[in-house]
């Protein structure tokens, strides 16, 4: 089933064109990636294409019935049943089965008499063998509610699928099931994700960007490549840009030392000459020279702007780099010691079946594993002290440390960016110094006033980060707890080179495999239930 697009616009109300004059199209069983910084559009144009909004002007085709999956699953209130949009079919199968033979619950049925079954199929595939038809949404977490979603796809079998940030709550077993799933199904697939593991999976990817959509006729790998081939290229177009500006300078020069040289020669074989020769010769010459310079003049003025144009369009391509200094604390040093450490919400129950017995020494990269619940942040906050163990003992060192969760929560504060960048001004730093780190980090003049609790997820690490810059006060550690989430590919990057490139300890959750590739791990602690 195909999906075509045809020169779409959007916008909010009272707001600029978010975009304009967008078409592509997505053929039958293919399977496709939307990417693009924050505040391109990916997840309004999804929700164009699932019908949830109409486009400003321009039209979409769907030739079936779309199934969406938001990133930020707002719905309250509902049941699973309700959620899933079998709660009437579901109704109408037990009252059939109570003895009615009223002919509208055979209709609402429409003669799927395992629906049921399959629903209960679907969501014990997903691990949520403890959620019935009758949960309420209300209670399930976010990974359980991406989870009820994905059961959908299994229970309606849809042609389209429209995905957005599919991954983000799943554990490491989840995504390889969701994987699996993408891989083996016949529809036709849009997904908007940062998930580089994923995007490697999919036939082809689009780049939505201020300038309109592209589209990249492979994997996101083959994508970047070609990124990397495009970037190249506007290196050597800026290169040969500087070397025929330079000519036309030197032409330039050359024209005028020689119109200089002919006018002094004219001045010392003009004697003998009547005035009014001379004066038509000298005024012939002006014009000369004058039309001359014109025309030099709009040459550089016209390589100075191709030149302008190319080093903006270079600027925009190259990556924000955030420098954090080392850390101090020598290699070996014991930070954090479980010693037959155990904890339970409730005193009749444990989290662990075996109570823990670790070491997390400095130097060490060390990356926490388990399924969703096994208790990976529970782990975090007892060795951060924020939790005391119910069972054994933890110890801690002297130390200092960053803790980054997906939310970035240091940064969700009822403050502007300039005012959060001045409490962490703790050298004392001038105020152009402080607004000269924010340009750095991408907050130029423009938004300073903007405030925190406005910034998207990959604006907030940029300024936490930045922060941290302005503070000077690097941590011995930095744990991070799924610090990936809400990141834009961009964004992603940032992060992904800050920690590599950080020397000192890091104590990381992600089931951001790529990530995890990247930044170099060193130890694997895995928990279970």
């Amino acid at each position: 089933m195909s999906i075509i697009i045809s020169d779409i616009s959007y916008h909010y109300f009272n707001q600029k064109a978010l975009f304009e004059h967008i078409s592509f199209s997505v053929l039958s069983n293919r399977k496709v990636s939307l990417i693009g910084n924050n505040g391109t559009g990916k997840s309004t144009l999804l929700k164009l294409l699932a019908g949830e909004l109409i486009p400003s002007s321009g039209s979409v085709q769907c030739t079936s019935q779309a199934y969406y999956i938001p990133q930020q699953i707002g719905i309250t209130g509902q049941s699973v049943a309700e959620a899933l949009g079998v709660a009437e079919k579901i109704n109408a199968l037990h009252s059939i089965y109570g003895g009615s033979t009223d002919q509208i619950h055979y209709d609402q049925l429409t003669d799927d008499w395992n629906i049921e079954s399959r629903c209960r199929s679907a969501l014990d595939f997903w691990g949520l063998v403890d959620i019935d038809l009758n949960t309420s949404v209300d209670i399930l977490s976010g990974g359980e509610k991406s989870k009820v979603f994905l059961a959908g796809l299994l229970i309606h079998k849809p042609d389209i699928i429209l995905l957005d940030e599919p991954t983000n709550h799943l554990d490491q077993t989840s995504r390889q099931k969701f994987y699996d799933y993408i891989f083996d199904c016949r529809a036709t697939v849009i997904i908007v994700s940062h998930d580089v593991t994923l995007l490697n999976k999919l036939d082809s990817t689009y780049e939505l960007s201020a300038k309109g959509i592209k589209l990249y006729g492979g994997n996101y790998t083959f994508y970047k490549e070609q990124k990397n081939i495009e970037e190249e290229a506007l290196a050597q177009q800026i290169n040969f840009e500087e070397k025929q500006l330079r000519t036309a300078h030197r032409k330039a020069q050359e024209m005028k030392e020689r119109q200089n040289r002919r006018i002094k020669q004219g001045e010392n074989s003009s004697s003998g000459t009547p005035r009014i020769v001379l004066g038509m010769l000298q005024e012939s010459g002006e014009n000369t020279r004058a039309k001359l310079n014109e025309k030099h003049s709009t040459i550089i003025a016209g390589n100075q702007q191709k030149l302008t144009e190319l080093r903006q369009k270079q600027q925009a391509n190259i990556e924000l780099k955030i420098d954090i200094k080392d850390a101090q604390l020598h290699n070996g040093k014991l930070l954090f010691a479980a010693i037959n450490a155990n904890f339970g919400y409730r005193e009749d129950k444990q989290i662990w079946k075996d109570p823990l017995n670790l070491e997390v020494r400095s130097g060490e990269r060390i990356r926490i594993i388990g399924d969703n619940g096994t208790g990976k942040t529970t782990l975090l906050r007892l060795l951060m002290g924020e939790l005391s163990p119910s069972e054994g003992e933890i110890k801690q060192s002297d130390f200092s440390y960053v803790y980054l969760d997906q939310q970035y929560n240091q940064v969700h504060k009822d403050i502007t960016v300039l005012d959060l960048a001045h409490e962490y001004n703790t050298n004392n730093l001038l105020d152009h110094e402080i607004k000269l780190r924010l340009n750095r980090a991408l907050f130029p003049q423009n938004a300073w006033d903007k405030n925190c609790l406005a910034l998207s997820g990959g604006e907030r690490m940029r300024l936490y980060l930045c922060c941290l810059m302005i503070s000077n006060q690097i941590p011995d550690i930095f744990i991070l707890d799924e610090p990936t989430n809400n990141l834009d590919l961009s964004s992603l990057s940032i992060l992904t080179n800050t920690v590599k490139a950080y020397e000192g300890t890091i104590l990381v959750i992600s089931h951001d495999q790529n990530f995890i590739d990247e930044i170099g791990i060193t130890k694997v602690i895995e928990l279970k239930n």
